[in-house]
């Protein structure tokens, strides 16, 4: 424990009082008593302890550098010399007779250790600092307040501060007893902004301290901030504009009691933050349907962003989710944010999250679970803002067993779990799916294909898709490209359709009763030209049948349709 230092100037029975004070204060070391008379009792006493007894008080303050000095007597020459030190902050107390201050040394004492501790921490502050009595005399200034104004402590401490700076921050502070901040003044011809306030003392003005910052430091730090500023609003922008979600749930296409009851759920799961877990085959639109319930929920005008799994190498996978720091490895030259903190207020989509890797999986279950993460090389935890949608096209339940996924993980991303049917498993929904890609498509290649033949319209719905809908789409694209016309028949899709070539008008892989197909393409043309009479006279016409065959069929078919 750090000792304060004590000198005692006065060796007569006030200062033998203060003596025996100070003994029995174990964060006190009396460093030696100052009186001109040999013969006084301290005298004696210090000498008894083997304390410094000496007349000599500029000797004994040079050789043993006091923190406080306590004066009893009035000896003119030696208080010379203590006016001398208090005017280089050295602390003074007064001990005369019949003063109160003998029963609140210890209190008094304790203070000056803080404000001896204090005066280290301002010592190292940039900012300017002075500090007065509560009569305006200066009692310090830190190594700041030179370097900013080119004036020495020597040459300012113990002027008054109402006789060179009658309305600045620290004269305005101790006139109206109260904070002064922000004010615009000069300090020694130095232009600077200032913020003062009274040092209070058991509700009493002590004195004011002041601290200040050249104007320039500040319009310079205010530039540099405001150009931060814009960078980095200016870079989140163009976040935004890169990584903005565009598909709704209106983009989503389809009628089937499968596919409606997956919608469904994709709305309802939009209306909460839960996880969201998206199985099915490669190509059902897993990243539509994420997008989507980003544009549906409360994040909607924050970034969506997609980190996938087969897009990098599985050891870059932490560094793109989670960013690094400046040194992590080498070549790290600069702290990069990771795209959880780039996705800060709205959604991460993590596609084919069966790929990333055992280490990743662990990080991400502390994301899920406690809304933390550290960037590569990190030790500071970082707390997360971002919505979690998870995708994938396999099978993880088996990838557990097999020890190739984390179990936890699994459990925390099905806040909600969406399974999105094939399209073998929603044939009503091709043709639909069909007219509305190949208007996308016409727009693309400047095509006009208005019609598709019924024998066309029975391969693509015979067909399995085992690419799904990226495949319908791959393939009426290039089928579109072979069109010369504006009607799409059998033998522009014939080269593309496996083994369509080779069976009856394409019964394609899948071999399904008559009956049923019926119910199918009914299915199909009802939807797309409606249930109106007009709409039935559309769709007989398209089936190649008469209103009447319609009616009968749908009377049959009444329970399938």
């Amino acid at each position: 424990m750090e000792l304060t230092k004590v000198v005692i100037v006065g060796a007569d029975e006030e200062g033998v009082a203060v003596y025996r004070v100070l003994r029995g204060i174990n964060t006190v070391k009396i460093v030696g008593i100052v009186d001109r008379n040999s013969s006084a009792p301290g005298m004696n006493l210090a000498h008894r302890d083997n304390i410094v007894a000496t007349g000599n008080f500029t000797q004994l303050v040079a050789a043993e550098q006091p923190d406080v000095i306590i004066v009893t007597m009035r000896d003119p020459t030696i208080l010379q010399h203590v006016a001398e030190m208090e005017k280089r902050g050295v602390p003074v107390l007064e001990a005369t007779k019949g003063s109160l201050l003998l029963t609140i040394i210890k209190s008094k004492l304790e203070k000056i250790k803080l404000l001896n501790e204090l005066q280290t921490v301002l010592n190292s502050v940039r900012e300017g600092v002075i500090i007065t009595n509560n009569s305006g005399v200066i009692t310090y200034t830190n190594p700041a307040y030179e370097s900013i104004t080119g004036m020495s402590a020597d040459e300012r401490i113990g002027n008054n501060v109402f006789e060179f700076a009658p309305h600045g921050a620290l004269a305005q502070t101790l006139i109206k007893q109260k904070p002064v901040t922000g004010y615009r003044t000069k300090v020694e011809g130095v232009d600077v902004v200032a913020n003062a306030a009274p040092i209070l003392v058991d509700g009493e003005v002590e004195g004011a301290v002041v601290t200040f910052q050249p104007v320039t430091d500040i319009m310079k730090l205010m530039d540099e901030l405001q150009r931060s500023t814009t960078i980095i609003e200016n870079l989140y922008a163009r976040i935004d504009q890169l990584c903005r979600a565009r598909k709704t749930f209106d983009d989503l296409i389809g009628t089937s009691k499968l596919f409606a009851s997956a919608v469904e759920l994709g709305k309802s799961a939009a209306k909460n933050d839960l996880p969201v877990l998206l199985s099915g085959e490669p190509g059902t639109g897993k990243s539509i349907f994420a997008e989507a319930i980003h544009l549906a929920s409360s994040r909607r005008h924050k970034t969506f962003i997609k980190v996938s799994s087969a897009d990098l190498p599985e050891e870059l996978l932490e560094d793109e989710l989670f960013g690094h720091e400046k040194g992590a490895f080498p070549g790290a030259v600069r702290t990069v944010l990771g795209k959880v903190e780039l996705a800060r207020g709205g959604t991460l989509y993590l596609e084919d999250i069966a790929g990333f890797n055992e280490y990743v999986q662990k990080k991400l279950v502390r994301l899920l679970r406690d809304g933390v993460y550290r960037r590569v090389g990190g030790e500071e935890l970082l707390h997360a803002n971002v919505r979690i949608i998870a995708s994938t096209g396999v099978d993880l339940k088996a990838r557990m067993q097999k020890g190739l996924f984390n179990e936890e993980l699994y459990d925390l991303l099905r806040g909600v779990e969406i399974t999105l049917p094939p399209l073998r498993k929603r044939r009503e929904d091709i043709l639909l799916l069909a007219r509305y890609l190949i208007a996308m498509i016409n727009y693309k290649l400047n095509k006009q294909i208005t019609e598709i033949t019924p024998d066309a319209k029975q391969l693509l719905v015979n067909y399995d898709w085992p690419g799904n809908v990226d495949e319908l789409k791959d393939l009426l694209e290039r089928a579109i490209v072979l069109t010369t016309g504006s009607v799409l028949e059998s033998r522009h899709l014939i080269p593309f359709i496996p083994q369509a070539g080779k069976e009856v008008l394409g019964l394609g892989t899948e071999i399904m009763p008559l009956d049923r197909m019926e119910q199918i393409m009914i299915k199909a043309a009802l939807s797309h030209f409606g249930e109106t009479l007009e709409g039935k006279k559309k769709a007989a016409q398209a089936l190649n049948i008469s209103l009447a065959t319609l009616y009968n069929k749908l009377k049959k078919y009444k329970a399938n349709i």
